[in-house]
């Protein structure tokens, strides 16, 4: 008989319902004896002791909150009788030990990737285009549509042949569909673009950190080259990209074109050049083909979205299954989302591996955190409505959960936004809880494929690295099978294994990484990119 509750650790003195449970129902469920005393939906928290007001809640074994008012035994926890508490983190305690998982299964695998010249590895081969201001983008959307319409199966989707059919309702079918057409020998190489709303009206220290994070799009092993789009009286000038591209890539092993509007004479000739000028280095590109590589050149992202009361326990573990596997191999995760990391600093501070990153970790919490208690914020109210609604009280219930997607390996490197990823094993890298933010900045990291845990559903993709999308519950996986490309709720709604399901994601990690499987993103076409912007406008 499957356990209709769980206690994730044996400190917590609440516990979580599997399944809707009445009032009056007996639970007894391995440590859980009790009578529920009020109606407790799935996902929701309940009370296993009495407790007074202020009487301190944990789960995952922390702090998570305080209470509010009396909960009795049995009791519903909620937003009416918790809040927000955490212990403060000032420093690294005690030493990290982990087991690190048996490998030996994976140590001769590998997958075929796109080897860069300065020993990175991409799994995809993308000729980005991109501006350095926004008052680039409409050209740069109409270099979009020039090239897809070429680069890229063209085909009317439904709801284009429904609205066609609707205009011309005496035309053959037939005649609404266009071709697929894809030049054969074009077919190893893709296009893609951004565009963003920054680069000028702002701080000059906005400026700089865009420039680092288009510069770690252009470093980022899944593209090949890049041609870059400048007005030419910006405050992101030329000058400060190519600084910052220096920095990640001194010898600029792959080909940037800048292509500068002010400079040249009319639109037409300028996208002309470009045009032009980038199609001989797409011809180089596309020669570029896949080959063998080890695991130890993935660089996974991890991200939650939409998360649910199953998250932390399905899905974000299933992650951390991964990540140890991945990092005990000699690659790297990144795991992101500073104010999804409020109430487990301690646990992360320890697992850094010397007192430095620690100071580095707690330093930039504090930071973040003070900026936004200086506009009536703070991390206590990252929680999105459909979180609360779905079981996460508390940031610090959330923040429980979501940290168990980087396993339990140490933390080798503490980076700040657009900071890249240089080490093996996990990385620390300060973003917002946004999920595009978040993604954008994983992806401007060196991230070359990212692992996201949903509960609710969410169709986040990026235009340069592969968004895998694991949903924390079956309902979901078959509800938004269009956005969902792996089942991690099969650990409660079939009863499998963690271990069992770590296993199955990474080989779809594997496949997916060589090409052989597209993400439910990719075929989307969901391609978001959001910079994140700490400064003011001006």
């Amino acid at each position: 008989m499957k356990s209709k509750t769980l206690k994730i650790h044996p400190s917590d003195n609440i516990g979580v319902a599997l399944v809707d449970l009445p009032s009056g129902e007996r639970i007894a469920d391995g440590e859980i004896n009790l009578v529920l005393v009020d109606d407790i939906p799935q996902k929701q928290k309940f009370a296993l002791e009495d407790m007074e007001v202020g009487s301190l809640v944990y789960m995952y074994g922390i702090l998570v909150g305080s209470t509010t008012r009396k909960v009795s035994k049995g009791g519903l926890i909620s937003t009416q009788n918790l809040i927000h508490k955490t212990h403060k983190t000032t420093k690294k305690l005690s030493s990290h030990q982990w087991d690190p998982p048996e490998i030996n299964h994976w140590k001769e695998k590998t997958f075929m990737g796109y080897h860069r010249d300065d020993g990175q590895v991409g799994t995809d081969n993308i000729w980005l285009f991109f501006p350095l201001v926004f008052c680039e983008n409409r050209n740069i959307q109409v270099l979009r549509k020039t090239f897809e319409r070429e680069f890229h199966p063209i085909k009317k989707e439904p709801l284009q042949q429904l609205l066609g059919s609707l205009l011309h309702p005496n035309r053959d079918s037939h005649e609404s569909v266009f071709t697929e057409f894809l030049p054969h020998e074009y077919q190893n190489i893709k296009v893609r673009f951004i565009i963003h709303h920054g680069g000028c009206g702002g701080t000059r220290e906005d400026a700089r950190v865009l420039a680092s994070l288009l510069a770690g799009y252009v470093h980022n092993p899944n593209v090949a080259g890049a041609s870059v789009l400048s007005l030419g009286c910006q405050n992101l000038e030329i000058k400060t990209f190519e600084e910052e591209l220096k920095k990640l890539d001194p010898k600029r092993s792959k080909p940037v074109l800048i292509f500068n509007q002010q400079s040249e004479g009319s639109t037409n000739q300028f996208l002309s050049k470009i045009i032009r000028e980038t199609f001989s280095h797409l011809v180089e590109a596309n020669k570029i083909k896949r080959r063998s590589s080890p695991l130890s050149k993935l660089k996974i992202g991890l991200e939650c979205g939409g998360s649910d009361g199953f998250s932390g326990i399905t899905a974000n573990p299933v992650l951390g299954q991964v990540s140890d596997v991945v990092s005990s191999l000699g690659g790297s995760v990144i795991l992101s989302e500073f104010p999804e990391l409020c109430g487990v600093e301690q646990e992360l501070a320890n697992r850094c591996v010397d007192d430095l990153l620690a100071n580095k970790f707690i330093h930039l919490m504090e930071k973040y955190e003070a900026s936004a208690q200086r506009v009536g914020s703070g991390f206590d109210m990252n929680p999105s409505p459909g979180n609360i609604k779905d079981g996460l009280i508390t940031d610090a219930i959330k923040s429980a959960g979501a940290v168990k997607k980087s396993g339990n390996s140490p933390v080798t490197d503490v980076l700040d936004y657009t900071e890249y990823a240089s080490k093996s094993g996990v990385s620390l890298l300060c973003t917002p809880g946004n999920d595009v933010e978040s993604t954008t900045g994983l992806a401007g990291g060196g991230a070359n494929i990212i692992l996201f845990t949903t509960g609710l559903g969410t169709p986040t993709g990026n235009p340069i690295s592969p968004v895998i999308k694991v949903s924390s519950n079956s309902e979901l996986a078959k509800k938004m099978e269009d956005i969902i490309d792996f089942d991690a709720g099969t650990i409660i709604s079939e009863g499998k294994s963690l271990g069992a399901v770590g296993d199955e994601l990474l080989d779809l990690v594997i496949q997916i990484a060589s090409g052989s499987i597209k993400t439910k993103a990719e075929i989307l076409g969901q391609q978001d990119f959001i910079p994140w912007k700490r400064g003011v406008s001006l």
